[in-house]
């Protein structure tokens, strides 16, 4: 990792008690049944990389669904989130599947190289110190080992139809928007390899979401 990362990935802002009453207070008021978007596209996405006794980690598994489906793909599958509200749903859903507290600007509270998969599926979006959030996951994950991010697509064209204000509103919880580009140079810059970024949902100017791809 060259000293400019190194430099970065030690920037730890402190989010306080407020973020975490907004995640505990959000996940208090989603409603029972969710219909999570493009849940379809994004579960085939990640049982095409699931292998039999991966040892993998779903990163803001809020109710364990992907993080159930990769425990019954033969996976050692643990959930962890921000939000004790989210795993107790979690909990009542998937019991017999592990799930973590996880703290907002701390480390995971995993050992190096404790995984070979990593699922993080809209979460980089919200995720206020990316620098540090990527260098933990890319920690975490064992030489080799693979991460699969989803996220929003926000290519120019789909910007200047809808407005930026459409995609991060003042008051949301949208932090960053990613293009295919952007999302790729990231994950380069913190010395993943072999990254793919597929643009899908949508026309190819105008798709809403973004697969990834890298290898530690």
């Amino acid at each position: 990792m060259t000293q400019r990362r190194m430099r970065i990935s030690r920037t730890r802002p402190r989010y306080g008690r407020a973020i975490r009453d907004y995640y505990e207070d959000l996940w208090e008021r989603l409603p029972a049944e969710l219909d999570p978007p493009s849940f379809r596209r994004r579960l085939h996405f990640l049982l095409g990389e699931v292998r039999p006794e991966d040892r993998a980690l779903d990163v803001g598994c809020g109710t364990g669904d992907f993080t159930a489906a990769m425990a019954r793909a033969s996976a050692e599958a643990i959930g962890v989130d921000v939000a004790e509200a989210a795993l107790r749903r979690a909990r009542s859903r998937h019991p017999g599947v592990e799930f973590r507290l996880v703290p907002l600007d701390g480390p995971l509270p995993f050992e190096d190289g404790s995984f070979e998969l990593v699922w993080a599926s809209e979460v980089i979006e919200h995720v206020a110190d990316t620098a540090r959030w990527l260098s933990e996951v890319r920690r975490a994950l064992a030489p080799e080992g693979r991460l699969l991010v989803t996220t929003p697509s926000h290519g120019r064209l789909r910007v200047a139809m809808g407005g930026v204000e459409r995609f991060s509103e003042p008051l949301g919880d949208h932090l960053h928007l990613y293009t295919k580009r952007s999302l790729g140079a990231l994950l380069g810059e913190f010395g993943f390899g072999e990254v793919r970024v597929r643009a899908v949902e949508g026309p190819p100017l105008l798709s809403r979401m973004l697969l990834a791809r890298a290898v530690r």
